[in-house]
């Protein structure tokens, strides 16, 4: 099975130059925790609403002012339409992350992957694979004090 095979092709997106703020009502609004994030449409991260708490609130900083760009996470990983979803899973776990974009060859979003798409739509072997994406995905880090 094939990631696009499970993906969820409606996502909104966030430009980089656009308020934490405006971030923060999207997730709201749709009761998601992340938004891929894009400059000139292409993919250049992730903002999470822990970025938002951490990095903005937690800073005293002005979320209509500070840009999604100042703060959210670069380098996001990303899959391919045509990536294996056992390989995604694999991917997920080790990386430990609980949901991925997906790109096209232009590094535009298409899709996200999410544990839940691997749990719900893949049958018996997809929530195989995503228990053991969560198992890794929830291993405790270690706190820093």
């Amino acid at each position: 099975m094939k990631v696009k095979d499970v993906m969820t092709a409606t996502v909104r997106v966030i430009d980089s130059a656009e308020p934490t703020q405006k971030a923060a009502e999207h997730m709201a609004a749709m009761n998601v925790g992340a938004l891929p994030v894009v400059q000139e449409h292409k993919l250049v991260g992730m903002i999470t609403d822990r970025d938002v708490v951490v990095r903005v609130v937690g800073q005293g900083l002005d979320a209509r002012t500070t840009r999604v760009g100042e703060v959210m996470t670069s380098g996001a990983l990303t899959l391919q339409e045509n990536d294996d979803v056992a390989d995604a899973a694999r991917t997920m776990k080790d990386r430990q992350v609980r949901r991925v974009p997906v790109v096209d060859n232009e590094q535009r979003v298409v899709g996200i992957v999410t544990l839940g798409d691997l749990a719900v739509k893949t049958g018996s072997e997809g929530q195989t694979l995503a228990g053991e994406a969560l198992q890794g995905v929830s291993t405790p880090a270690e706190p820093n004090l």
